[in-house]
């Protein structure tokens, strides 16, 4: 199990910038691909972006293609989601998640561990 702590989300105006991360403690970090997820009110949590072990391959929804990056620092224990060109649909709680088999899959059932979420506001 791996324990994950989300930091970095605020309230910032369309267009702007934002980069969370989600710093991972217990079982080794660089075991595990990680991923990103939302969910804003009164809809279903959805993948936003996701990450290899390694870092090297890295997918994203199509609704955040071209603008947001996710990255890993594994020495470091961290994944990062870098948010350009926010809109105001991109209002959320931003959830990071973790699995063991490194399947890089974009259903939340693929992934065993969960932080708590930050919250992201974008104003028009």
């Amino acid at each position: 199990q791996v324990q994950l702590v989300e930091s970095g989300g605020g309230l910032v105006q369309a267009g702007g910038s934002l980069r969370l991360s989600c710093a991972a403690s217990g079982r080794t970090f660089s075991s595990y691909a990680m991923a990103w997820f939302r969910q804003a009110p009164g809809k279903e949590r959805e993948f936003v972006a996701a990450i290899n072990r390694s870092g090297v391959s890295a997918y994203y929804a199509d609704s955040v293609k071209g603008r947001f990056t996710i990255s890993r620092d594994n020495a470091k224990n961290t994944v990062y989601l870098q948010m350009n060109s926010l809109k105001p649909e991109d209002t959320a709680v931003y959830y990071c998640a973790a699995d063991l088999f490194n399947r890089v899959a974009t259903e939340v059932r693929y992934y065993g561990d969960w932080g708590q979420g930050t919250q992201v506001t974008v104003s028009s």
